[in-house]
């Protein structure tokens, strides 16, 4: 694989003691302290009534991030990357246990929240989006190979892509089998040439590079703690306005690594 880069016009974050970007790169810089706290996931304002009802966390969660990393852009022409390690961890509970019971009924709500595609639909109907979106999952190495395909389509079409990476937790049996610390994600908005958003230069390359670091043990722990935060090193770097490198969590021993360079 040849390098791929492009940049970073903006950035979504929404997870346990954070609510949004600058809130977190305030932790990841050390100006405000980590505390551990509950996920605090708005209501989906941009969908309708009806269908702002029927939603998830993990729809709440990725039209958060979307729209935070996506401010100022049109969205209706803007491509879309998902990735998430699983699916909608409550609806998939119920549904386990509806089909646990003698009478095994469904409802058609249930089912459609069901699909892994479900936040990119709503992504659809929120933003009014009707360029390409892809939807991907690679366990532990979601944000990866979520990064990997952001980049190859900026690389390929010339275009600005939205990456979205979420994860919301299993409850019950599920959840001793993939622990998740809370709902959690990032978006990072990339584009393949220079503008006046822009806040760094992000590269992707096979080579070997060392783990990444906050430089924080809480902060490092967090990262650690669900494939969408990966990237927490990378936006450290961001954040503090320092160049970094840094590998990338990916599956079957395949080496990737990340470098950011600040836009000055």
């Amino acid at each position: 694989m040849s390098k791929l880069s492009a940049y970073l016009d903006g950035v979504g974050a929404l997870g346990p003691g954070f609510d949004n970007w600058p809130q977190l790169a305030a932790q990841l810089s050390g100006e405000a302290p980590w505390q551990a706290a509950p996920t605090q996931l708005p209501a989906p304002q941009a969908l309708p009534p009806a269908e702002r009802r029927r939603v998830g966390k993990p729809v709440r969660l990725a039209l958060a991030l979307g729209f935070e990393a996506a401010t100022g852009v049109d969205t209706t022409t803007l491509a879309t990357v998902f990735t998430a390690s699983g699916g909608d961890g409550d609806n998939m509970h119920a549904l386990c246990t509806t089909l646990a019971e003698p009478e095994r009924l469904v409802s058609p709500t249930r089912f459609t929240n069901s699909v892994h595609n479900g936040p990119a639909g709503y992504w659809g109907i929120a933003a009014r989006a009707q360029a390409p979106c892809n939807v991907l999952s690679a366990f532990d190495a979601g944000f990866t190979m979520g990064l990997l395909e952001t980049l190859g389509q900026v690389h390929g079409e010339q275009r600005a892509v939205l990456l979205i990476a979420y994860d919301t937790p299993y409850p019950g049996p599920l959840a001793r089998l993939r622990p998740l610390p809370d709902a959690c994600g990032v978006a990072l908005l990339l584009s393949p040439e220079r503008s006046e958003r822009s806040l760094a230069r992000i590269e992707l390359d096979t080579a070997a590079a060392p783990a990444g670091s906050t430089g924080q043990a809480e902060l490092d722990a967090l990262a650690n703690s669900a494939p969408a935060l990966t990237a927490l090193p990378l936006l450290a770097a961001l954040a503090k306005g320092q160049p970094a490198r840094c590998a990338l969590r990916t599956l079957n021993g395949f080496e990737l690594a990340v470098e950011l360079q600040p836009c000055a």
